[in-house]
């Protein structure tokens, strides 16, 4: 096979890479390792940046998310039984976030790219097993798709296949650096047959420690608790969850925390990664392949989106007028914001958590940074700017 961009992975980052350069003439070819029934029930990320949102509609991926997602125009921050609303529109000139499941976001970009007459090739269950020569002007894809070991030729290799993919690894231990932060706590979330207690997403920091209240539509909650590394969800029964969730997400007031079925739970690990850069050669790195923040600030999915927005920009640059200047730029374009982008979703975490060694002096300096946001327009500015997305440079 023969392709001018060889894309591995088929998640939401690669599938938006192949729908940006369809529709700018650039053929390309997707190689997901996984069925698309696996692929497109992975429970991954829910909330989404006004650039996100904008983007996927000007693919023509925004029917079904305009229809179906929840716009949020804010978030609301407890602690010390009292809450405090940051509100998105006023301090970021009307921008909002959105909620609505990657899970959603897969299934609109597959069903675009398998329908649409002339659409580039998309293959499930083609693991990619190397890529050769990716310093080259020529890299090769060896990949296995149906029995059988095949190569995908191409110009340039875009690596959309995660943390634990090949792309990453493709790059000699000696060119790159990584940099890298591990939490002392976890995240138990579970998915609830509930509407939402809330209108809008709730982060509380209690004593007990961090808790979150999200949804994934108007019928189904996604809440999650802090708990120590190395939890067993299965320690934990349904009535444990909902009396911890409701003593952390307690007010001052008359507030009620709405039960009901809970359908799955699971343990997230939380860690923050980076390794630069995220090109070698004619590779190109994107998403969790290059970089993971903790779940706290919401910038996972919009990082791997932003990613590969740049990428499409230094493809379409580089086949239109031949300049490499936007390629040569990727790697540094991308790291600004990716840096921007764990320094909040650290910031986040650390004050909305509670360390197991954390002294009363550092609870009450962490209570003190909320206290700033509620009371400050400058600082909860700040904050609303950066969760609903900084600008990309």
């Amino acid at each position: 096979m023969r392709t001018t961009v060889g894309i591995i992975g088929g998640g939401p980052a690669g599938l938006l890479l192949a729908r940006l350069l369809h529709r700018a003439g650039i053929d390309c070819v997707v190689l997901e390792s996984r069925d698309r029934a696996y692929v497109e029930r992975r429970q991954r990320a829910g909330i989404l940046e006004q650039g996100t949102v904008d983007v996927l509609r000007e693919c023509g991926a925004g029917g079904r998310l305009d229809r179906e997602g929840l716009p949020h125009q804010g978030i609301e921050l407890r602690f010390e039984g009292r809450g405090h609303r940051v509100d998105f529109p006023s301090a970021t000139g009307g921008k909002s976030v959105t909620v609505y499941a990657q899970t959603e976001i897969v299934k609109d970009l597959i069903a675009l790219q398998l329908e649409e007459p002339g659409g580039p090739p998309l293959l499930f269950e083609a693991e990619a097993l190397a890529i050769e020569k990716p310093d080259s002007a020529a890299p090769v894809i060896r990949f296995r798709h149906e029995g059988r070991e095949q190569t995908l030729s191409c110009d340039y290799v875009a690596g959309c296949d995660g943390f634990h993919g090949i792309a990453r690894r493709t790059i000699p231990a000696d060119r790159v650096r990584a940099f890298e932060h591990a939490y002392p706590y976890s995240w138990l979330g579970v998915l609830a047959d509930v509407a939402p207690s809330c209108e809008e997403l709730i982060y509380a920091r209690h004593q007990r420690g961090f808790a979150l209240h999200s949804m994934r539509s108007p019928h189904v909650s996604r809440l999650y608790l802090q708990v120590p590394n190395g939890t067993d969800p299965d320690d934990w029964s349904h009535e444990r969850i909902w009396d911890e969730l409701s003593a952390r997400f307690a007010l001052d007031g008359d507030w009620t925390l709405e039960r009901g079925p809970i359908t799955a739970t699971s343990v997230t690990p939380m860690r923050s990664f980076v390794r630069e850069p995220m090109r070698h050669g004619r590779l190109f790195l994107a998403g969790d392949a290059a970089h993971i923040v903790p779940p706290t600030g919401a910038k996972g999915l919009n990082l791997a989106v932003t990613d590969v927005i740049t990428l499409a920009r230094a493809l379409i640059q580089h086949q239109g007028t031949g300049s490499p200047e936007l390629l040569d730029g990727y790697s540094r374009t991308c790291l600004r914001r990716v840096w921007q982008a764990e320094r909040f979703s650290y910031f986040m975490t650390d004050t909305l958590h509670r360390r197991p060694d954390e002294s009363p002096f550092e609870d009450r300096e962490r209570i003190a940074r909320l206290e700033r946001i509620a009371s400050s327009p400058t600082a909860s500015a700040e904050l609303a700017e950066n969760y609903v997305g900084l600008p990309l440079s």
